[in-house]
């Protein structure tokens, strides 16, 4: 859960100073001219450490200020940030799942835990540019740099750029944490760093950063810190969905823009009206924006609202629930007593799916193939009436459609992706995603979509689904399956309308803007939920 509901106000920077191409600060604040980089250079090892100028001359006399005069450490908010960062780095974690235990553990609350999420999110989400400007400050590859050095830099990048933050706080603090995590000779690289940064103001950064752009995407990913492979892949998928490739920038904003606590009220287990009246004192609850079934939480832990804690709702972005609703409306001839979600961890689909099918007597069979994940599947699903869920399956979606040929009426498959469509939930995975990942996942995307295919019976629904709205693994993995199967001679399938079934399960007189194609797809900066993109496909013979 992110605790900080409201962003400080990107780019306010109110220091007017002319940053010299030349000129940087020393960590006594005195300019010095730029040639005497090649001393600094001297100081520095390979990987950014600094030694006092009096070390390096030999001179071992002291500075005026003793070192337990210094100070040597810093507040818990920022080594709490620090931490998940170096944490993500080192371990592959995400920043949700480090941050909150984190918190509780060192017993850092409101302001203060507010502060902590939006320094190491924001600096998450605006690592590229940080790196970008980081460049212009250091006179070396910042992959010379230590790790350590590096994450401490761009954390007081995000203080001086984009929080409300006093520069000499945000200087003087981010050299502390230097001190306490890495050493005195990188607090002092560190100032001398920060000092140049902030001598600059953003709007000023930006330019230069745009200027020196070999092209307009690659500007728009700089500024907007993303991978150029990413933003180009965003932009083929904006004109793709025939929205205009100039909607890139507030794309990427919207990616950069921490998203709400999205709660989803599971029908027939309790209601919305319900749910707010359950909730503590002083909760924030507002409705969703397009969807009844949602709220949004603000400002609070969503367990301690109660329907969440006793699983009869749950955290569940209002595109996640959209496109899992949109299947159950579906239109459908004959039996529809038997569903599937096929890719069931780590729950949240399954749960409102099974909620859905106890209404209507069905039942849900819900498979995963990793044991743990399928293990908080039964979790997620422990609150559903009893009857709905027939089982929950361990075992390889792509083998299921052979195994349980034309045994079910409706199927969700939630397929495994890169995920682009939830880079705002999860910044870091922009800078662990590489081209090389689609082939892999496209291909067991395929599989999966096939199986499911096998396994609906005909005239039943599928429901393809997937958190990225990246062209290749949406249109080009459905259109791929059906001309497979249509030359294999295998089972067709034809696409239903998509946007049809997601109208029908949004707000009365609640306008959805989506495009004219048969398939849906919903945006971050339009909808202001995940990327979802969702097929519907009927089952032809």
């Amino acid at each position: 859960m992110n605790a900080r509901d409201e962003h400080p106000d990107r780019g306010s920077n109110d220091r007017g100073r002319d940053r010299g191409r030349g000129h940087g600060r020393d960590h006594d604040g005195g300019d010095r001219p730029g040639g005497d980089r090649r001393r600094d250079a001297q100081r520095r090892d390979a990987r950014g450490r600094q030694r006092g100028a009096a070390r390096a001359r030999g001179d071992q006399a002291r500075t005026a200020s003793a070192p337990s005069q210094r100070r040597r450490w810093t507040d818990p908010a920022r080594t709490a940030a620090f931490d998940v960062l170096r944490e993500v780095a080192e371990s592959d974690a995400y920043a949700n799942l480090v941050l909150p235990p984190l918190l509780r553990e060192r017993r850092i609350t409101g302001r203060d835990a507010a502060f902590a999420t939006e320094l190491a999110y924001g600096t998450l989400r605006l690592r590229g540019r940080y790196d970008a400007i980081l460049t212009r400050c250091v006179d070396r590859p910042l992959d010379r740099l230590d790790p350590d050095v590096l994450d401490v830099l761009r954390l007081g990048a995000h203080q001086l750029l984009a929080m409300r933050v006093p520069t000499h706080a945000a200087v003087s603090e981010t050299v502390g944490l230097a001190r306490d995590r890495v050493g005195t000779g990188a607090s002092q690289f560190v100032n001398a760093v920060l000092r140049r940064v902030a001598a600059t103001p953003l709007d000023d950064w930006l330019d230069e950063l745009r200027a020196d752009a070999p092209d307009p995407v690659t500007a728009a990913a700089v500024l907007g810190s993303h991978p150029v492979w990413i933003a180009r892949a965003l932009r083929e998928a904006l004109a793709g969905d025939g929205r205009e490739p100039a909607e890139l920038d507030d794309l990427l904003d919207a990616d950069n823009t921490a998203p709400r606590v999205t709660l989803v009220a599971r029908p027939g287990m309790v209601d919305v009206a319900d749910v707010v009246a359950g909730a503590p004192a002083g909760t924030h609850l507002d409705p969703g924006r397009w969807l009844p079934t949602a709220l949004v939480l603000r400002g609070h832990d969503p367990l301690s609202v109660p329907a969440i804690a006793d699983g009869r709702a749950g955290v569940q972005d209002e595109g996640s629930q959209a496109v899992t609703l949109a299947l159950a409306a579906a239109p459908l001839d004959g039996p529809d007593t038997r569903w599937l979600d096929l890719c069931a961890g780590p729950g949240g689909k399954a749960s409102l799916l099974a909620a859905l099918a106890a209404q209507r007597g069905a039942t849900l069979v819900a498979n995963e193939v990793a044991p743990h994940r399928a293990n908080l599947v039964r979790k997620a699903l422990r609150a559903v009436p009893g009857g709905a869920v027939e089982r929950v399956r361990t075992g390889d979606g792509r083998d299921l459609g052979q195994q349980e040929p034309g045994a079910y009426d409706r199927v969700l498959v939630d397929a495994p992706c890169t995920g682009l469509g939830a880079l705002r939930r999860r910044p870091e995975s922009r800078w662990r995603r590489t081209p090389a990942d689609l082939t892999a996942l496209t291909g067991l995307q395929r599989e999966l979509l096939g199986s499911a295919l096998d396994a609906v019976r005909i005239g039943g629904v599928v429901a393809y689904v997937t958190c990225s709205p990246h062209l290749a693994e949406t249109r080009v993995v459905v259109d791929d399956v059906l001309r497979r199967r249509t030359v294999e001679g295998l089972p067709g399938a034809e696409r239903i309308d998509a946007p049809a079934a997601l109208r029908a399960v949004v707000k009365p007189d609640v306008d959805l803007p989506l495009g004219d194609r048969l398939d849906a797809q919903l945006w971050p900066h339009v909808h202001g939920t995940d990327a979802m993109h969702l097929t519907l496909l009927r089952r032809l013979r």
